[in-house]
C-alpha cells in the first residue's frame, strides 16, 4: 500500500571517512579504480519529504554548512535561498527525477535538505543526500527498495562514485572499481571515537585526481596488503593501536603539499596528541581516532579555531 499522499517523512543522510584509499589504476571510462575501506559516521545531513497536489519536485536548502566557519546570514535572511537557483544542479534533485523517470511515477513532492555536513570535505555529504533521496522516494511512493535494488544501484551509479555505498545498509565496506564494488565488513568490537576537523576551505576533487604522479614500481602492491591487512584486523575485532599503522590515503600526496590549511588541521592534530590521524578522501577534512571519548574531548578543544569546524563523532554500526 502507497502512503497517504500528504504523508511527510524525515531520513538522515549520514557523512562517511575513508579509512583507506588507494588508487590502484585508471579505469576505461576514465574514472580512478580504487581499493578504499569505506565507514558510516554520526555526522549527518537530513532530508524531509513531503508528497503535495503541486506537481514537480520542489527542493529548499538551508543549514550551518551552507556559510563558512564563523559566518552566518544576517538576521532575517533567508538560508534556504544561497544555493544555486537551479534546482538540477543539486545532485538531490538530479536523484529525485532519476527516481521519478526510473519508475514511470509523476513526481509531486517536496523535498526539504538540512545541511550539516560541510561542502568539498571528502564526507561524501551530496552522495549521501543522494542515496537518502532515492531511499526516501521509494518509502514515500511505496517502491520496494529491495525487489528494485539493480535500478536504484544504476542510478546511484550515475550520480557519483560514493552514492552506491550510501545505499547499501552495511556501515563499513571495502570499496573497489571507482567505489562501487563493495563487500561489506563487519566488526567484533567497539570502534574508535572520531575527531574529525573540517579547516574552513573545499577542496575539490578533480584536480586533486589530476595531479597525481604515478607510484613508486611495487608500492602499490605493497599498499594492497596494508589494505587487506587493516580490512581483517577490523573483521577481527583488534584494537586501535594495532592496525592504526594501516592507515592510509594516496589523495594526501597532492593534497597536503597544495592546500596549507589542510596540511596545518592535519599536523595540529599530531601536535595535540593524536596518533591514528587521516585526510578523508580527497579533503579538505581531516580525522583522528582516539580509544576513549575523554581523549576525543580533549583533542577536539585543542583543534578549536574560528576558520575550523570540529565534530566529534562515532562510527555508526548500523544504517
Amino acid at each position: 500500500m502507497r502512503p497517504d499522499p500528504m504523508r511527510s517523512l524525515k531520513l538522515k543522510a549520514p557523512a562517511k571517512i575513508n579509512l583507506f584509499l588507494e588508487v590502484t589504476g585508471v579505469l576505461p571510462d576514465g574514472y580512478h579504480d580504487l581499493a578504499t575501506l569505506f565507514a558510516r559516521i554520526s555526522l549527518a545531513d537530513e532530508l524531509t519529504f513531503r508528497r503535495t497536489a503541486k506537481p514537480g519536485v520542489s527542493l529548499k536548502v538551508a543549514g550551518p554548512a551552507l556559510f563558512p566557519p564563523g559566518r552566518r546570514p544576517k538576521c532575517g535572511a533567508s538560508i534556504s535561498g544561497l544555493l544555486p537557483a537551479k534546482a538540477g544542479d543539486n545532485i538531490v534533485h538530479k536523484a529525485a527525477m532519476a527516481f521519478f523517470e526510473t519508475f514511470g511515477i509523476k513526481p509531486a513532492v517536496e523535498i526539504r535538505l538540512v545541511k550539516k555536513v560541510p561542502v568539498g570535505a571528502g564526507l561524501g555529504g551530496g552522495s549521501s543526500d543522494a542515496a537518502a533521496a532515492l531511499k526516501g522516494l521509494c518509502r514515500l511512493y511505496g517502491v520496494d527498495a529491495r525487489s528494485n535494488r539493480g535500478k536504484l544501484a544504476a542510478i546511484a551509479l550515475t550520480l557519483g562514485s560514493d552514492v552506491p555505498f550510501f545505499l547499501t545498509e552495511g556501515a563499513i565496506s571495502a570499496g573497489t572499481g571507482r567505489g562501487e564494488l563493495l563487500t561489506p565488513v563487519k566488526t567484533k568490537r567497539r570502534l574508535p571515537f572520531i575527531v574529525l576537523v573540517y579547516p574552513g576551505a573545499p577542496v575539490h576533487t578533480g584536480p586533486v585526481y589530476k595531479a597525481l604522479k604515478p607510484p613508486a614500481p611495487g608500492e602499490t602492491e605493497r599498499n594492497l596488503k596494508k589494505f587487506r591487512a587493516l580490512t581483517n584486523a577490523l573483521r577481527a575485532g583488534k584494537p586501535l593501536r594495532d592496525w592504526a599503522p594501516l592507515l592510509f590515503n594516496r589523495l594526501e600526496e597532492p593534497v597536503l603539499p597544495r592546500h596549507a590549511a589542510v596540511r596545518r588541521a592535519r599536523a595540529r592534530l599530531i601536535e595535540a596528541g593524536a596518533t591514528a590521524v587521516l585526510m578523508s578522501g580527497s579533503g579538505a577534512s581531516v580525522f583522528a581516532l582516539t580509544e576513549s571519548r575523554a581523549e576525543a574531548v580533549k583533542i577536539s578543544k585543542i583543534l578549536k579555531k574560528p576558520r575550523y569546524r570540529v565534530f566529534l563523532a562515532d562510527f555508526l554500526l548500523k544504517s
